[in-house]
This record gives structure tokens, sequence and C-alpha cells, in this order.
């Protein structure tokens, strides 16, 4: 199948959906910018409440549009791999230490599942983060469409971030859900970390559970569709069907119903994949989808 018609099926359960001529040029370009040592890397220190958090932008010529990288639950430095080949193809990405970690300043918080980590005041702590990061990118071109890509508890920050500072243009979630907090604690309780969850568990068994089982930690939610239902950017979730950490066909219906209403999101769902879909296949189908809505820019 090609990949243009992969992404026009993007509600569609996807994998295996990449072409190889898309592939092959994502790979020229890459070759091409290594090649010239296109990629200009500088050290950037920038402040937010209070702190200052510490990273590297990656420039490349001709830059089509630029990111800023926002970090998992884990006490996560700056990703340099990954930013690495996002500015290959063609990408300007700012990636830094989370608060707390690597260069950065300030306290992390976490990682024990159930703790402050994911509490609203923490969310909206990581939330500044990046809208600060997302202010000094910007810095570096200010013609350039500026989007947020992320993974697993980024799908609560990356949504708060871009309904806050008006400078963001789109989104890029991997692994990321679109429920509450306490939801998807209820949810990561009841797989409890077994690989063979669903091998025994139907997905109306995760829903149930998920909606109504009593929460083991009280604190207030955070519902990252408060954002999703304000925004106007478009979004794209890059999913693992055997993800035991979020469950994911809950969150591709709920972006049906945002969808629904308009609002310009789509997803790829891998059947072979877990939790971590940071994999060649769906990062290919990211680069193709931003550099489609770059072109729109």
């Amino acid at each position: 199948m090609k990949l243009i018609s992969c992404l026009i099926f993007l509600l569609a359960f996807a994998s295996g959906c990449v072409a190889n001529d898309t592939y092959l040029r994502t790979a020229s370009n890459h070759d091409k910018n290594k090649a010239e040592g296109a990629i200009l890397v500088k050290e950037v220190v920038f402040e937010s409440q209070g702190v200052k958090l510490t990273g590297n932008v990656y420039q490349p010529k001709n830059a089509h549009a630029a990111v800023v990288l926002v970090h998992g639950s884990d006490p996560v430095p700056r990703m340099t791999t990954l930013a690495t080949l996002l500015a290959e193809n063609g990408l300007l990405v700012l990636t830094y230490d989370k608060r707390g970690v690597g260069e950065s300043g300030g306290i992390y918080v976490g990682p024990s599942v159930g703790t402050n980590n994911i509490s609203v005041d923490n969310l909206t702590l990581l939330a500044k983060d990046a809208s600060a990061a997302i202010n000094i990118i910007h810095q570096y071109d200010k013609q350039l469409p500026i989007g947020l890509v992320g993974a697993s508890q980024a799908g609560w920050i990356i949504p708060m971030t871009a309904h806050k500072n008006p400078l963001v243009d789109f989104m890029v979630l991997f692994s990321s859900p679109t429920i509450t907090t306490l939801e998807q604690l209820r949810f990561q309780f009841y797989t409890n970390g077994r690989e063979d969850f669903w091998d025994n568990h139907t997905d109306e068994m995760a829903r149930a559970h998920t909606e109504n089982d009593p929460d083991k930690y009280q604190f207030t939610a955070t519902d990252p569709k408060d954002s999703l239902n304000a925004l106007s950017i478009p979004g794209l979730w890059l999913f693992g069907e055997k993800d035991i950490q979020v469950p994911v066909k809950m969150c591709m219906e709920q972006i049906n119903t945002l969808k629904a209403q308009g609002k310009p999101y789509e997803y790829v769902l891998f059947s072979s994949l877990g939790h971590n879909t940071n994999k060649q296949e769906p990062i290919d189908i990211a680069l193709h989808w931003i550099q489609q809505q770059t072109h729109r820019h």
C-alpha cells in the first residue's frame, strides 16, 4: 500500500503501511544532510519557572519546520538520537534535559506509579517548560511552523502546552493517552505489566475496568480532552495495539469523536507494537505527516 493511501485511511487500523518510495526519499534526505555536515548543533540554556533548563538545538540547512521534543514520565535527558534523525530530515529541533535531570535545574518528580508525577501541578509545570522551549526555538527562525513531538506522558503535556502557547502549529504523539490520568492508572494497574495481557482480555473488559474501577490514589485528574476540545491545530497519534500502559482502542474512539466534531486529528495503529512506538516505521509516517502539514502552513 502506498503511504498516501495509508494517510488517507489514518482512522483505520494500520500496520506495515510505509511506502518504499517515501522511505527512500527520507533516507536520501538523511544521507544528503549527513554527507554535507549540514546539521549545526548548539547548546542552549533557557529559563522556565525560575530554573534553568539545558539542551541542544539541531539546526539543518533549509529546515521546513521546527519541533520541540517533550519527555515521557521517566527521568529523561535530552534526546540526541531522535533529534539528530529529525534534523537530518529537515526539522529544526530543540531537545532539553527534563527538569531535575542531567544539566537542567529544578526537581524531577516521580517516577513511581501513583505519585505526584502525574499530578495537575507537575504536568502543568512540565507544560510550562515545553512552552518556554517553544518560545526559544521560535527565535531561531520566526517563519517556521512549530510542532511538539513526544511520547507517553507527553499526551497530557503537549495538548496543555499547545492550548496555552499560540506558537504551536501541530503535534505528534507516540503512544500517548487521550484518557484522564486516573483512567490511565486504572488501566495500568489492571494490566500489571503482563506482556500476555491482550491474549487473555478483551477491549470490553479493559474498558469496563478503566471506566469503573475504584481509584487507588486520590488526586485531581488531568483530562487532555479539555485542551484537545479547545485546539484547532492538526494532531497525529501513533499507537501500538499491544500497549499495556494505554488502552489505545478507547483513545482511538475518543479521537474519532473529536474528529467528528471537526478537529483535524488523525491516528495510526500498529498491530505488532506495544507501548514503544519509537520505531522506524512510525517515525517515517510522522515525518511524512509533518511535511504534509507544514506545506499547507
